[in-house]
């Protein structure tokens, strides 16, 4: 088995800002694991949240490329557990090579994914999109641009009510809340209460991460439900998230790939919490993963690629929140 690493600089539509950072291009790696004339693809992106450059991805992938090169014959489980022991400082890397190989796995056996996994996919929920922080004009002027079903608004700013209640103004649509650890217990109280008058669906992650208590507060007495981010990133931390939040949003890469997500929401089905996969700033390769585990999720935030200027990849395909599956087996992409 062959490893193929590419790296690209994803141009963004618009400057895309949180609560903490503000950026115009997303560098990413595109690892192509090859066997026998079948290839499949997997995506990490730098984050410096998680102190993950492309270079140390590729630094990382590098080091195993021998142990790759032997573990064709693997299953999907049995190839990443063999390969978690060299990634335990960088779950992004992991992540690009698990879902590179469950890709492959799945097209050496002629299926798309969701059929390997026996998943029906007649009731998948619909995408939200993202309006970053901006002035209210600019955000209004954004989702004016990209009429959608329903919206995730980043917050974490002075003028929140404000902005979503100008919003409010220009949609009917559904509202979804993510602070980015960027409100305190007191004001995500307070802001629940208007928030929830405004339409809004639920709150994301409005403590920063390791506010144990403040998230047991606002799990009791929040007039929304809390779902959470950055304080569910590994398979650990679900059951941490018991009682303490309504839902968790599951991210790829933040976990170290498909394999480990999909056990995370198997669990958090199982502890009665809403299930969410989110998304970075990235291509079509990675969102196209997400597609495969829509059967299992209440909620899914997977609209990364739309936010970029050029795309780098064919997959699935995104048309007013809906998700179309490309008629290729694995998870279904193509590079360009």
């Amino acid at each position: 088995m062959e490893l193929i690493i590419r790296t690209f600089d994803l141009k963004l539509q618009h400057t895309f800002s949180i609560s903490r950072k503000s950026i115009d291009i997303q560098p990413t790696v595109i690892v192509e694991l090859k066997c026998d004339d079948i290839s499949g693809y997997g995506e990490a992106t730098s984050n410096p949240y998680y102190n993950i450059t492309t270079a140390r991805i590729v630094n990382d992938l590098e080091k195993v490329q021998t142990i790759i090169a032997a573990s064709s014959d693997c299953k999907p489980e049995e190839f990443w557990n063999t390969m978690q022991p060299h990634f335990t400082d960088n779950l992004f890397a992991l992540c690009a090579l698990d879902v590179a190989f469950t890709d492959l796995y799945a097209r050496r056996k002629n299926k798309k994914l969701y059929q390997l996994w026996n998943y029906s996919i007649h009731n998948n929920a619909l995408t939200d999109y993202t309006i970053g922080i901006d002035t209210i004009e600019k955000m209004v002027q954004k989702m004016k641009e990209k009429p959608w079903p329903i919206y995730k608004i980043k917050l974490g700013t002075t003028d929140d009510l404000a902005i979503v209640t100008e919003l409010r103004k220009h949609t009917d649509a559904i509202f979804r809340i993510d602070a980015n650890c960027g409100w305190s217990v007191r004001q995500t109280l307070e802001n629940s209460v208007s928030l929830k008058k405004l339409g809004v669906e639920f709150l994301e992650q409005p403590l920063p991460a390791d506010n144990w208590d403040g998230h047991a507060e606002l799990f009791k007495k929040s007039a929304l439900p809390i779902v959470a981010d950055e304080s569910c990133i590994i398979e650990t931390d679900v059951l941490k998230c018991h009682n303490h939040f309504h839902g968790v949003n599951v991210k790829l890469m933040k976990c170290g790939g498909i394999t480990p997500a999909k056990r995370m929401i198997e669990q958090a089905r199982q502890l009665g919490l809403k299930t969410m996969v989110g998304c970075m700033t990235e291509s079509t390769v990675g969102i196209s993963a997400i597609a495969h585990l829509l059967p299992l999720l209440d909620y899914v935030d997977m609209d990364g690629a739309l936010l970029l200027k050029e795309d780098i990849a064919k997959g699935v395909t995104i048309s007013n929140g809906k998700i179309e599956y490309a008629d290729v087996n694995g998870t279904g992409v193509r590079l360009h």
